[in-house]
């Protein structure tokens, strides 16, 4: 079983930086995918970001993000990071890392594909 646990999240005034991280532990593979998604109050959970294969370098990105947010990941502390940057008030969310496994190309902008979860880690857009 993996686990991903989520940290990094806090407050940031409009236009500011956060760089949110997820470390993983567990049963995985580096050819699973692994990525982000969010959830707004009242909203559902949709995608941010995915590395196609967790050991790779290959990366989509959610049109809302692209330009903006920049996933990193160090190998070496099994950790993935989702650096923010001119953040907006409608980038306000619980930020959730999340794995899948056996993932075609169309599946892996859709939450509802992905197998694993962290609990999430809250980030607030405020001045």
């Amino acid at each position: 079983q993996v686990q991903l646990v989520e940290s990094g999240g806090g407050v940031v005034p409009p236009g500011g930086s956060l760089r949110p991280s997820c470390e993983v532990s567990g049963q995985t593979s580096y050819n699973y995918a692994r990525g982000w998604s969010r959830q707004a109050p009242g909203k559902e959970r949709e995608f941010v970001a995915v590395f196609r294969r967790a050991g790779g370098t290959s990366t989509i990105y959610a049109d809302s993000v692209k330009g903006r947010f920049t996933m990193s990941r160090d190998d070496a502390k099994n950790t993935m990071y989702l650096q923010k940057n001119n953040r907006k008030v409608e980038d306000t969310a619980v930020y959730y890392c999340a794995e899948g496994r056996n993932l075609i190309t169309s599946s892996l902008r859709d939450p509802s594909y992905y197998a694993y979860w962290g609990p999430g880690t809250q980030v607030t857009v405020s001045s």
